[in-house]
């Protein structure tokens, strides 16, 4: 295979210095040295031999979160945790069940991005707008009106390593302001913010009966403004009773529009959580990989699923389970130490890490991994080994925690009756790893996520597939933010499509531009410019049973993308388990990072082969058995 130094490209070495590289260091490998010998610093015990071993596995695949690679083993008073979650209540200041008051909500997000972090909310607690506010005499502006300080807020700290700063908003779908919160971005307003509809089991099931649906609120509207509100029998107030279907087709109406909001199954999300025994969860991280509970975060790090394959584009190419799993069980580890390393913004999210232990493990270079190997991505096979590589990481990332927990002890707030009981996720461990667990217990509540990693996958990965991602062009137009804020354009090749090419065996036709029209051979290669819509969904409802956390994931829609499909897909994501779904539509108010592509969903209809209707009985079989686990 050729060097890792002719598949460097120059956008990663730029990424790297801006973005990773400290003081005197010029490449991957001292920040590999930096970050290995700042967490083996949390090994008392034979601290050396911790410190070369973490550096084998970052030589061999493992690539810690951003914040990690970044600031770790430097003097920043940054924190190494990508993000957050922290809760807001109704009160202007202080705290209100247990929830800090708007203010204070603002300050605590203030010294949390500052340092780094990004931070996501739920802001149902915020009465409606129209509420009374008795102690003023006055009506409540609503909670869209308060995100907007957030997101000047967000606009004008510059966060450790000048990072963007990055919010998610989540609103209820049951709070009487929910349709003004779906149109919140209509204009291409906060754009901090990510936004995301916490939908209910009840509120699916009446969008599906087309049932009435009412919005409500603890807070007592003022009768000028909501003069048919009722009280009902559990003390809330109704608003207002609409159908639910007419508040779902809002909800696709503007994403189809604009990519805003998301939906999180609130419900699916809380009934699969290790920890349901002792906390609820309300929102997730920015990106959508870490549903977490009031000041909880998530430490993250990936596997490059890449540089597992064994002769790569070969009737022999495979994966190498036992490397995978040396190095899953070193990255357990590794993730374990940053949360006793991590400078924390405040005590409340240190409590919060210390009594629960969560770590976010995941993979990136799926797509072009499965290339490697001469497997599509948007077929059965595909599922299939993204499910199998997902399973093994479970098995192995939890294996590794028990044995820290004999090592180091369990997570403080570990219940084993209460963890082993509950119907969720831990319910599907193989018997001899739910046995181990109440044996010995488990250092981390949670250890899987897959999160997007679009600038580690440049400079550490050479341009590898981000995430669960298939792989997005093979050479395109990529604009990268400088550090004074401008745009540059930077030429990128995907890592297969770079490899292919190196070892000799790639075939392709190209148009009088230069641009890649179609790749002939070696089997596999597959965009996302050529997968249909469905084909996304289902790859990540394959890999969702074995992720105990989230998974990061953005459907690609075309822009003639017909509506009633585009509907369907987030009523299959719902069926098929999922616990969120985001589309991502070619429209008016995003902007473009990377080159634009204008692809027809005709086109795209006329480019499938027999190939995908063939395996549509197996994903269904496929899938059916996957939702069970």
């Amino acid at each position: 295979m050729p060097s890792a130094n002719l598949l460097q490209q120059q956008i990663s070495k730029d990424v790297l210095l801006e973005k990773y590289a400290k003081g005197s260091e010029t490449c991957v490998e001292d920040v590999f040295a930096r970050v290995a010998g700042a967490l083996a610093s949390n090994e008392p015990q034979n601290r050396a031999a911790h410190e070369q071993a973490f550096l084998d596995a970052f030589r061999r695949g493992f690539i810690c979160g951003g914040r990690i690679m970044s600031a770790a083993g430097t003097r920043l008073q940054s924190t190494l945790i990508n993000c957050f979650v922290q809760p807001v209540g109704d009160t202007v200041s202080g705290s209100e069940n247990g929830k800090a008051g708007i203010y204070t909500a603002l300050l605590e997000s203030a010294e949390t991005m500052r340092r780094g972090g990004g931070v996501g909310y739920n802001f149902s607690a915020i009465r409606p707008k129209g509420a009374r506010v008795k102690g003023t005499g006055s009506r409540a502006s609503g909670p869209v009106s308060y995100m907007q300080v957030f997101d000047q807020s967000c606009k004008t700290i510059e966060s450790a390593g000048a990072r963007r700063g990055a919010q998610m908003g989540v609103l209820n779908v049951d709070h009487p302001d929910i349709l003004a919160f779906i149109h919140a971005k209509d204009q291409g307003e906060m754009t901090t913010f990510n936004l995301s509809v916490g939908v209910t089991e009840r509120f699916m099931h009446a969008v599906e009966q087309d049932a009435d649906w009412a919005l409500h609120h603890r807070c007592e509207p003022d009768a000028t403004e909501h003069p048919s509100a009722r009280q009902g029998e559990n003390g809330l107030w109704v608003y207002r009773t609409i159908k639910a279907r007419a508040i779902w087709d809002d909800i696709m109406r503007s994403a189809y529009d604009h990519a805003e909001p998301g939906v999180l199954f609130l419900d699916r999300i809380n009934a699969d959580n290790n920890l349901a025994y002792c906390e609820a969860i309300e929102a997730t991280n920015p990106c959508g990989e870490q549903p977490l509970p009031d000041y909880a975060s998530c430490c993250l790090g990936s596997i490059n699923l890449a540089v597992f394959v064994r002769a790569p584009f070969t009737a022999n190419a495979r994966l190498d389970w036992n490397e995978m799993g040396a190095v899953v069980k070193q990255a357990v580890r590794m993730l374990d130490n940053v949360l006793d390393l991590s400078v924390w913004p405040l005590p409340q999210q240190q409590e919060q890490a210390a009594q629960k232990r969560r770590i976010g493990l995941g993979f990136t270079g799926l797509g072009d991994a499965l290339i490697m190997l001469g497997i599509r991505y948007d077929s059965a096979a595909g599922c299939t080994t993204a499910a199998q590589i997902a399973e093994f990481m479970r098995n192995e990332a939890y294996r590794a925690s028990i044995a820290l927990a004999q090592e180091k002890g369990p997570f403080p707030l570990f219940d084993a009756d209460k963890y082993l009981a509950a119907p969720g996720f831990a319910s599907r461990l193989p018997e001899d790893i739910r046995q181990q667990i109440r044996e010995h217990g488990i250092r981390n509540s949670h250890l899987l996520s897959i999160a997007p990693t679009g600038t580690i996958s440049l400079a550490f990965a050479g341009n590898a597939s981000s995430g669960i991602e298939p792989v997005f062009r093979w050479r395109y137009r990529r604009m990268k933010r400088m550090s004074d804020g401008t745009f540059a354009p930077y030429f990128v090749e995907d890592y297969a499509y770079r490899l292919a090419r190196a070892m000799g065996v790639l075939q392709e036709t190209l148009d009088e531009r230069g641009e890649v029209v179609s790749i002939i051979s070696p089997a596999g290669f597959v965009s996302a410019l050529e997968i249909r819509a469905l084909d996304h969904v289902l790859m990540a409802a394959a890999v969702q049973p074995f992720v105990d956390a989230a998974i990061s994931k953005t459907t690609n829609i075309p822009a003639d993308y017909p509506y009633e499909d585009f509907v369907d897909l987030y009523l299959q994501a719902w069926r098929l388990g999922l616990k969120g779904m985001t589309t991502y539509r070619p429209n008016r108010i995003t902007g473009a990072i990377l080159g634009s592509v204008d692809v027809s969903y005709k086109a795209a209809l006329g480019r499938e082969n027999a190939s995908h209707k063939a395996c549509d009985a197996d994903n269904n079989q496929l899938f059916s058995r996957s939702i069970t686990q």
